[in-house]
C-alpha cells in the first residue's frame, strides 16, 4: 500500500472535540517541513537545472491533476505579479483544463496521452522544464506528460509523496516527500498538499532569486497591480534611498518598478 493511502494514526475522529481535532491536525502538519528537510539536496539539483534552462529563455511547466494541479497553477500564477516576469514564463496545467480548477472533471487524470497534448499546445521544446505533481505518483495524465517530455530531451522533475512511484521513475530529477499517512485516511489535500505547496514555494522563489528578480530581500520587480502594492513599493524605495513618501511614490509611478525607480534616483537609469 502507498504511504499516502495508509490508515491514519488517529481513529474515531468523529468522537474528538474540536480542540482535539485541531491539535492533532496541527501535530501532523508539523512533520511536513521535517520531511522536506531530508530531501533538500534533491530539490537543489532540480532548481539548478531550472535556472540554467530559464537563463537561456526556457520556461517552467507544472502539470498535475486535482489538488496537485491546482497547487501548480497557484504557484505559476503568482510569479508574474510577485517578480515581474512575463506571463507564460511559468505555466501551470491541470488535467481537465481550466474548468478543473474549480470543479473536478471526471476521469480527466486517467488519460496518459492528454498531458503531453496539453504541453504541445504551448509549443514546448527542449529549452523548457516539466515538473509533474502527483501525491500518489501514479496519475496517468502526469506520468504520460513527464515520460514524453523526458523522451524528447527536456529536463523533467516531479513532486510526489510516495517512494518508488511510476512518476518518480519517469522523471529525471524526482522529489519524493514522504509525509506519512494523512490525518483523514487518503486525504492528500492535507499533509501531502502542504508538502507540495512548500516545495513549489522553494522552487519558484529560489529560481527567481537566482534569475535576479530579488534585490537584497525585496521584490523589486513586482507588478503595481493595486494600491497595497503601490504602497509597499513606495516604502521599499524609502528604505532603500532614504527619501520621503511622496517623492518615493512619484518615482515609483513614473518608472513602474522599485528597481527602476531606485536606479533612476541613483543615476543608473
Amino acid at each position: 500500500m502507498n504511504t499516502t493511502e495508509s490508515p491514519s494514526y488517529y481513529n474515531d475522529l468523529e468522537k474528538m472535540s474540536v480542540n482535539d481535532l485541531l491539535t492533532n491536525i496541527n501535530k501532523e502538519d508539523q512533520t511536513v517541513p521535517q520531511a522536506i528537510a531530508k530531501i533538500i539536496p534533491d530539490i537543489e539539483i532540480l532548481i539548478e537545472r531550472i535556472v540554467e534552462k530559464m537563463k537561456t529563455g526556457g520556461r517552467l511547466f507544472y502539470t498535475g491533476a486535482g489538488t496537485s494541479g491546482r497547487l501548480g497553477i497557484v504557484d505559476a500564477s503568482e510569479c508574474p505579479p510577485t517578480y515581474g516576469v512575463p506571463q507564460g514564463m511559468v505555466i501551470g496545467l491541470i488535467a481537465g483544463g481550466d474548468q478543473a480548477i474549480r470543479k473536478a472533471v471526471e476521469f480527466a487524470e486517467d488519460d496518459p496521452e492528454q498531458g503531453w497534448k496539453d504541453l504541445l499546445s504551448y509549443d514546448i521544446n527542449e529549452n523548457d522544464v516539466v515538473i509533474g505533481i502527483a501525491a500518489s505518483g501514479r496519475t496517468p495524465y502526469v506520468i504520460g506528460a513527464v515520460q514524453k517530455a523526458r523522451a524528447k530531451g527536456l529536463v523533467t522533475g516531479c513532486i510526489t509523496c510516495n517512494l518508488s512511484s511510476k512518476l518518480a521513475e519517469a522523471a529525471e530529477f524526482p522529489i519524493e516527500i514522504v509525509v506519512g499517512p494523512e490525518f483523514v485516511t487518503g486525504s492528500t489535500r492535507m499533509k501531502s498538499g502542504t508538502a507540495q505547496k512548500l516545495v513549489l514555494n522553494m522552487i519558484s522563489t529560489t529560481t527567481m532569486v537566482k534569475l535576479g528578480k530579488v534585490r537584497g530581500n525585496k521584490m523589486v520587480d513586482m507588478q503595481l497591480s493595486n494600491d497595497k502594492l503601490v504602497d509597499r513599493g513606495t516604502k521599499m524605495i524609502m528604505q532603500e534611498i532614504d527619501i520621503e513618501y511622496d517623492e518615493a511614490q512619484k518615482l515609483l509611478l513614473t518608472h513602474g518598478s522599485v528597481r527602476k525607480a531606485v536606479d533612476a534616483k541613483r543615476g543608473k537609469g
